[in-house]
């Protein structure tokens, strides 16, 4: 029974496998969205190709421009791109709540670690976790970037601090958006740099030039309690990311964030430096007046 069982089984496979067409060569296939935006198999060699390219590629473009209208005008250009708060941050008056949001400012501590100083900045725990108050947070990062703004119109100096491994970059371009007005502290600050600056930098340097800075940007403010400490007896105002755990209170102009995530110093840090090259735009033209008057008045006195 067995044995008729398995060749009526096998006779049926046998039929099947006569009647199956013959396998046939897959080519691989090429994605496109369109006729106009089908990719290429192989790149463009001669100028016939190049042509043809470039052809192809205006038709596109004007198809684009004819019926974007008609569909989503959301592009790479203004969509949000993680790696837009280091390069291309926003400026103060552009940031919003939902910038916020998605870098992760909101998530704070534990709520046993949360210090008794940052009650008024907290909206309420979840999962035990404290929640940060966003709507506490925009209106003090908008305060920070006036206070930068102010100090570069003036012709001060401003430092950057950020001694995590994943805040070397944004503190470096921070800086850099400052020209000469910006400074990055991005390893480790030594003991003593405000405090024992004769030491550190030499009586000459210490006499002639100015060593102290004006303002300080605390990225990380709890492993730089020290240079805290320093700013505090120099007298130089600080801002500092100030997490759950923190007392607001360590710098003058707290901004309450989560000071962990890398994105959230990434858009604070850009932000405040964007301030800050307003202020030396201002305080560039100002220059450029008063030395424009000066020339005037000297013209005056040689013809008089």
């Amino acid at each position: 029974m067995a044995l008729s069982l398995l060749r009526h089984r096998a006779a049926s496979a046998a039929r099947c496998a006569r009647h199956a067409p013959a396998s046939t060569s897959v080519k691989p296939r090429v994605r496109q969205n369109s006729t106009f935006g089908q990719l290429e198999e192989v790149p463009p060699e001669t100028a016939e190709d190049w042509t043809n390219f470039q052809l192809k590629r205006a038709e596109y473009q004007s198809l684009l421009e004819n019926l974007g209208e008609y569909g989503s005008s959301q592009s790479r250009e203004n969509t949000f791109q993680p790696h837009h708060s280091l390069h291309r941050p926003v400026a103060p008056k552009d940031v919003t709540l939902s910038a916020l949001l998605a870098s992760g400012a909101h998530f704070g501590h534990s709520q046993k670690r949360m210090n008794p100083n940052f009650v008024p900045y907290a909206y309420g725990v979840r999962a035990g976790i404290t929640v940060i108050d966003l709507d506490h947070t925009l209106p003090l990062l908008r305060r920070a970037a006036q206070v930068v703004r102010g100090v570069a119109a003036r012709g001060g100096s401003v430092v950057f601090v950020g001694t995590r491994s994943d805040l070397r970059s944004a503190v470096r371009l921070a800086a850099e958006r400052m020209g000469k007005q910006g400074y990055h502290v991005g390893e480790r600050w030594l003991p003593g740099t405000l405090t024992n600056k004769v030491h550190m930098f030499g009586p000459e340097v210490a006499r002639d030039e100015q060593v102290v800075p004006d303002l300080v940007v605390f990225l990380n403010p709890i492993p730089n309690i020290h240079a805290i400490r320093e700013c505090a007896l120099e007298h130089v105002p600080t801002i500092g990311i100030v997490d759950s755990n923190v007392d607001p209170r360590v710098v003058m102009y707290p901004i309450p964030a989560n000071d962990e995530s890398t994105r959230t110093a990434e858009l604070i840090a850009g932000l405040l430096s964007v301030a800050g090259r307003e202020g030396v735009a201002i305080y560039e033209e100002q220059q450029a007046r008063a030395a424009s008057r000066r020339a005037a008045r000297h013209r005056e006195q040689h013809i008089g």
